[in-house]
């Protein structure tokens, strides 16, 4: 397992990051306990959760996964053993039953902390992540930017006041964003520097082989701002498994379940997760490995956020950052690229 430094800070982060969001859903929490000992024991030292999770979001399984993690914690003792990671809710009708309301006001952020802590059963939070924008804006993969100014919406600035109340407080080590883009990306390290708060550390926005928007205009910010990628949905919700291939609905998978998360499933994306699969094929490699590695590989990802389901699956994921990578399989992935440029946001 490869370590990479988080933003500017003294801390290093696996290049593998256990994503936690089925637990208390989709998984229990001694399936939970049983992946952290897996990623843990493979030399996985950081996890990534937040308030909102499990997912899809509701008013049972909301919280229900820092709980979980917290009982680890609790039962292990081995929180000292991992670089923690959580995130704050924005605001959304989906997720009203959160705080009466979530925003990022620092009365807010403030509550939001104090849960989860207390649901995580830590004194601090490594990485605090904002979820997605306040302001209204282009994210969770839609299209055509109107611009709309939101008279009710709290500042950049605001939040980032609230944001340095939590570190000075030592509640909080660092800060990073999520969903975010390149204009809000660099305001908030305007804005942090003005008040002399560190800049964020890091940004969790989706990316894969069927989402590559984030080079588009993030990608240089990552790299020149220190504010490197924690990449989400490197597996496209697991279409570049190839489970779901020639109209597979695996049972118990997400988007047999979840019929709402249909952001990677038009007709453009399956093709081109058909090209990435029989490459795998002809190559000899697993079509998962393959699309994590990829990710994995970026120079501006700090680190790749798996999930998983069962032990298996997450072993496999595990075990792509043996897959050898070399300058023809490079150039035989942008070819598929430019076939099927951007076939899902």
């Amino acid at each position: 397992m490869e370590y990479r430094p988080l933003g500017r800070t003294d801390l290093k982060v696996s290049s593998i990051c256990l994503g936690t969001m089925t637990w208390g859903n989709q998984n229990s929490a001694e399936e939970g306990f049983a992946q952290m000992e897996l990623a843990l024991d493979r030399g996985v030292n950081f996890f990534d959760t937040a308030e909102m999770y499990a997912v899809p979001a509701s008013p049972e399984t909301s919280f229900r996964t820092e709980e979980i993690i917290g009982d680890w914690f609790a039962q292990t003792g081995n929180r000292d053993k991992v670089v923690l990671a959580t995130k704050a809710a924005g605001p959304g009708d989906y997720v009203k039953h959160i705080r009466g309301g979530p925003r990022f006001t620092a009365e807010s952020l403030q509550g939001a902390v104090e849960g989860s802590l207390k649901r995580l059963r830590t004194d601090v939070i490594d990485l605090y992540q904002l979820h997605w924008p306040e302001r209204t804006t282009n994210y969770f993969g839609r299209l055509n930017y109107k611009h709309r100014e939101d008279p009710d919406a709290v500042s950049i600035a605001e939040t980032v006041a609230g944001l340095k109340k939590l570190v000075d407080a030592g509640k909080i080590r660092h800060w990073g964003l999520s969903n975010e883009t390149p204009w809000g990306t660099m305001t908030f390290i305007h804005e942090a520097e003005k008040i002399g708060l560190e800049r964020p550390v890091s940004i969790q926005n989706p990316y894969s082989l069927l989402n590559r928007t984030f080079e588009v205009g993030l990608g240089e910010v990552a790299h020149r701002e220190d504010v490197g990628l924690l990449a989400y949905s490197p597996l496209a919700f697991g279409m570049l498994t190839g489970k779901y291939r020639h109209g597979q609905q695996p049972a118990n998978a997400r988007l047999t379940l979840f019929k709402q998360f249909a952001r990677y499933t038009n007709e453009q994306a399956e093709a081109a997760t058909e090209a990435y699969c029989r490459l795998a094929e002809e190559r000899g490699v697993s079509p998962t490995q393959l699309a994590l590695q990829f990710v994995t590989t970026r120079p501006f990802v700090t680190s790749n956020i798996i999930g998983a389901t069962n032990l298996n699956q997450l072993r496999e994921n595990l075990d792509s950052v043996n897959l050898a990578w070399d300058k023809d399989l490079e150039k035989e992935l942008e070819a598929i690229h430019t076939r099927f440029p951007f076939p899902a946001p």
